[in-house]
């Protein structure tokens, strides 16, 4: 513990590994993340809308929440 000054914190004893640059540009890297995030939501919604479907298909309804 000498050796950390009494820091406590995890990473520095158990290592945290470099983080790599991998030559994306943020900008770039975000628009590609958001897309991505934008069509799990429509699949998520997808599903939603299907498994609502069979649940009243064998007469049960869930109800609406408001965000």
């Amino acid at each position: 513990m000498r050796k950390h000054k009494h820091v406590l914190t995890p990473g520095r004893y158990v290592g945290i590994p470099d983080e790599e640059d991998d030559g994306v540009p943020f900008e770039e890297k975000m628009a590609g993340l958001t897309k991505q995030l934008a069509q799990t939501f429509e699949q998520g919604e997808a599903l939603d809308a299907r498994i609502r479907k069979n649940l009243a298909r064998v007469g049960f309804t869930l109800p609406e929440i408001e965000p």
